[in-house]
């Protein structure tokens, strides 16, 4: 009982958990308007697409790898799944499998060039950042696109209830989205082969190869999965805004990488979890919420991201240390 409670309190989620809980209790004792089903809703909306990313993002980096390139295949994904919606119709069935389609060729790409030049990862996405934005930007002049069909601007509720508040709940598309990534990229890293042949090449690229893992397949998979979820982003934050603009989440990758870093996961790869990835959502997403809430001006807001990601980082830093100092 002790061994398991010394090294539950030893882990980097714990500590992360306790400071969301606090964070959510401070909020609510300062305003009435935070723990509220409106504003939760509310956020847990907004912030679905910070969460899906994240979710592929975290992969990436497990694999020892790094995507910076996400924002950009987002529009890409999103801007063809527009122009196809708009011109012919469709369903979110469609609308999903398009910009998923266009996700997965640009993830491919990406996979492709970094296992094929041997350059770091985070220099070629870089690159390929700027590259698809460029071409997104020439090809469409920068237009803004609009109206969409009725059922794509209505978009999906489920299990609708009244709240006490007189306003309407339900299951909406972005949650919907955001619930199925989370369970898919949970059993995908904790339950299949995949999952621990990822591991295994972030923790140690040239004994994965030795053990004869096809690291060529495994780039593919890896960066073709945050290309998808990069389609079902794209598709979500179109549904949220009801328009499409090329540079709508141009300089988002830090905010998506900042949540990845501060759930624990390791930019060397072999090492995170999830869960702690989620739990850097959900902080980042519960920080920016209370400051609006509180009336904190929105130049605030990353100054107190980027103090509580330094703080985080360097406390998990100092944890290995001791932990490594402990072992030898």
């Amino acid at each position: 009982m002790r061994n398991s409670l010394a090294r539950l309190i030893g882990q980097h989620e714990f500590w992360l958990g306790v400071l969301v809980v606090a964070l959510a209790v401070g909020l609510t004792i300062r305003t009435d308007e935070f723990f509220t089903l409106g504003n939760l809703t509310d956020v847990a909306t907004s912030y679905a697409i910070l969460g899906i990313l994240a979710c592929g993002l975290f992969v990436v980096l497990i694999s020892g790898g790094i995507d910076i390139s996400f924002p950009a295949m987002t529009a890409i994904a999103q801007y063809a799944m527009a122009s196809w919606v708009i011109a012919h119709g469709g369903n979110f069935v469609l609308a999903l499998a398009l910009a998923m389609a266009v996700g997965l060729l640009l993830g491919l790409i990406n996979g492709f060039l970094v296992y094929w030049l041997r350059v770091p990862a985070i220099i070629i996405t870089i690159a390929t950042l700027n590259l698809f934005y460029g071409l997104l930007v020439y090809a469409t002049k920068g237009t803004w696109l609009y109206g969409f069909p009725d059922w794509f601007m209505n978009g999906i509720s489920w299990f609708t209830f009244t709240g006490a508040d007189g306003y309407d709940y339900g299951l909406t598309l972005p949650l919907i989205c955001l619930g199925a990534t989370i369970i898919f990229t949970a059993v995908l890293m904790n339950y299949t082969r995949l999952g621990r042949q990822i591991y295994a090449m972030g923790g140690n690229r040239d004994a994965a190869s030795r053990l004869g893992l096809n690291l060529l397949k495994l780039h593919f998979y890896v960066y073709g999965y945050m290309g998808i979820l990069a389609g079902v982003a794209a598709v979500v934050q179109a549904q949220i805004t009801q328009s499409v603009a090329p540079n709508s989440l141009f300089g988002y990758e830090l905010t998506v990488l900042a949540a990845v870093v501060l759930g624990g996961t390791s930019m060397s790869g072999g090492r995170g979890t999830l869960i702690g990835t989620l739990l850097g959502v959900i902080l980042l997403a519960f920080l920016q919420n209370g400051l609006t809430l509180l009336g904190v001006s929105s130049y605030w807001h990353t100054v107190f991201s980027g103090a509580i990601i330094l703080v985080s980082i360097s406390a998990t830093a100092w944890h290995e240390k001791c932990k490594l100092a402990r072992e030898l």
